[in-house]
């Protein structure tokens, strides 16, 4: 019994040594290995800053509208004070109207905002995406990593300051 046993250690040692082997060989057979700072890059890349200046060009203007529909029911509370008691209600019941109208746009304009800007912000993440890609396959690299999943990292892998600059020489263009 005691001999079975023992065969079965040897066995099963042998065994792990040999898996140990391949996964340590097949880990030194990788190629080429980075990885990259996606939000460094996201962040660093000229056709962000200008997404975003197109989107706040945009929120200025609706927000100019809504400033005008605001001022509007102002002076209509304002008139208010003036009148008699029916013609209060009436008033009251057209800014009643007005007010939800504002809020209603408001929250289309948010929406509408918070969906260009996904839009933009997926856009963007494909176009990186793709140039890092480009970037692996004409370089000979195996693998490149997104840095947020590593927890230890030798800045000699970190490919994120070439990746920038070929997106911003291609965004130039």
């Amino acid at each position: 019994m005691k001999r079975f046993i023992l065969v079965s250690v040897v066995i099963a040692a042998a065994v792990l040594c040999s898996a140990g082997q391949n996964y340590v060989s097949g880990a030194a057979n990788l190629g080429k290995v980075g990885y990259v700072d996606i939000g460094k890059v996201f962040d660093e890349y000229g056709k962000t800053k200008a997404e975003e200046d197109g989107l706040e060009k945009i929120k200025k203007e609706k927000d100019s509208k809504i400033d005008e529909m605001e001022k509007e029911i102002k002076k209509i509370k304002d008139e208010l004070v003036l009148l008699s008691d029916k013609k209060k209600e009436e008033k009251q019941s057209d800014i009643d109207k007005k007010i939800k109208s504002l809020n209603e746009y408001r929250k289309g304009v948010i929406d509408d905002l918070t969906k260009l800007k996904d839009e933009k912000i997926r856009d963007i993440i494909k176009e990186i995406e793709k140039v890092i890609q480009e970037y692996g396959e004409n370089e000979g690299y195996s693998i490149i990593i997104n840095d947020r999943v590593l927890l230890y990292k030798d800045k000699g892998y970190d490919l994120t300051e070439k990746i920038i600059k070929i997106l911003n020489e291609g965004y130039k263009k």
